[in-house]
């Protein structure tokens, strides 16, 4: 049985336990405001040395200054998890982004990632944000995600996310 709970600073060292890996048939990009499907046909591997240090950096970045981790836990494996950042976003300084999601490649489709959005969806309200901002990776299985999970595609897209990550797929979702 999967279990959650809250993440804490030093957990980062547990992403290496995630299998990222997975077929990508397709992307998506941003055409004149409307999303565009572009076939792919590759195989994402799984962690290489440099992008787990990324993502453990931001992991431990936006836990030391406020943000917010869950993890989905088989027995003591972490098999999926999600970072709410810790920085208020938007003209009305009333969203918070969700930084970082994933669930390992064989515990897909199986609720996990629903459960950790929840999760976060909860803890941005009880901070008082009214949006979740999502930045997604532009993978069909990515977007397709968080559209099914009530994300729009912004018009007001954040411009420090976007420098950051110009290929992503930005949207918004209403807490």
């Amino acid at each position: 049985m999967i279990k959650y709970r809250s993440m804490k600073p030093g957990e980062s060292v547990q992403i290496v336990q995630i299998d990222r890996s997975e077929y990508i048939p397709s992307i998506f990009e941003m055409k004149d405001g409307e999303l565009v499907e572009i076939p792919q046909n590759h195989e994402c591997t799984n962690w290489d040395e440099d992008t787990l240090r990324e993502i453990q950096t931001r992991y431990e970045e936006e836990l030391s200054h406020g943000g917010a981790a869950y993890g989905a836990y088989d027995g003591e494996k972490l098999v999926g998890f999600g970072v709410l950042a810790h920085k208020w976003r938007g003209d009305s300084q009333d969203q918070l982004q969700l930084d970082l999601m994933y669930v390992s490649r064989t515990y897909r489709r199986q609720g996990i990632g629903s459960r950790i959005i929840q999760l976060l969806e909860d803890e941005a309200r009880r901070r008082g944000a009214k949006w979740l901002y999502i930045s997604s990776t532009e993978t069909e299985s990515a977007v397709s995600f968080y559209k099914r999970h009530s994300g729009q595609i912004t018009e007001q897209v954040d411009r420090e996310l976007y420098d950051k990550e110009p290929l992503d797929i930005h949207m918004l979702k209403k807490l």
